[in-house]
């Protein structure tokens, strides 16, 4: 059985992880592994009494977006993949970040592998393998309403890291063609933004909404929501679509994440 890890979020940004302790002798380390990549986060495993061993992944520790698989190496032999134990994640429900960093940094524990075996085996909490979902930021948009309408699509968000200036807009720009987009109108109240996605200005498609915070000469800044405790929200979050009749017919639209939880729109023939 591999070992098992617990996981605390902490609001700053921050992850604790309590892994069983196997009983070797040795300094132990818990290992980070960027997926598809070499780069590695190593963090020391220090007693914490009851059988457990205790590494601190802190906010101010980067931690570059993408997948990391977690592991458990003990004076210097192979890594193990640890399996996920509880992962108490209340602190990112409600987590509204300063922004004063010109970043946001979010870091999500998740069983992510194979899944549960059969029969009435259990061996952990969670099946799978521990892994950790990193965003980072910089500025970013995040949606915190969406609004579903007869015609379109009603987005309130806020902003980190940039300021809103009163010439900011929004992008929805067809997926599969360079160049094609619709630009959409931004009202402005301090850090929230909203705008309204009309269905039926877009095509058949798929359709990703960006934010010009600060206009046309500022950064372009994907939409997307990060800030809870859900790392993969395209399976979890799920939106009805609307029929909308258009100049390409009656199409059904309505918005998804994307498996990044960037915030998109597709669009589709109504039959």
């Amino acid at each position: 059985m591999p070992p098992c890890a617990d996981c605390i979020a902490d609001s700053a940004g921050g992850l604790t992880f309590d892994v069983t302790d196997t009983g070797e002798p040795g300094a132990a380390l818990l290992v980070l592994r960027r997926r598809g990549g070499h780069e590695e986060v190593r963090l020391p495993l220090t007693p914490a009494g009851d059988g457990r061993l205790r590494a601190a992944l802190p906010s101010s520790v980067p931690l570059p977006e993408g997948r990391w698989d977690a592991f458990a190496q003990v004076a210097g032999g192979a890594p193990h993949r640890l399996a996920p134990g509880v992962n108490d994640l209340r602190s990112l429900v409600a987590r509204v970040p300063s922004g004063a960093l010109g970043h946001v940094a979010v870091r999500i524990p998740y069983a992510s592998g194979f899944p549960a075996p059969p029969g009435p085996e259990r061996p952990t909490p969670r099946h799978g393998r521990l892994t950790v979902r990193s965003w980072l930021r910089a500025p970013h948009a995040e949606a915190v309403e969406l609004t579903r309408g007869e015609r379109g699509l009603g987005v309130r968000g806020r902003v980190y890291g940039v300021a809103l200036a009163p010439d900011a807009y929004a992008e929805v720009c067809h997926r599969d063609a360079t160049g094609t987009l619709v630009r959409a109108e931004v009202a402005v109240e301090r850090t929230e933004f909203r705008f309204t996605v009309a269905y039926d200005a877009l095509r058949p498609g798929d359709w990703d909404l960006w934010l010009r915070p600060a206009g046309e000469g500022g950064p372009r800044v994907r939409v997307a929501r990060l800030l809870d405790d859900i790392a993969d929200k395209k399976t979890v979050l799920l939106h009805p679509r609307t029929v909308v009749r258009t100049s390409h017919g009656p199409l059904m639209a309505g918005p998804y994440y994307t498996w990044d939880n960037d915030l998109s729109v597709t669009v589709a023939p109504a039959h």
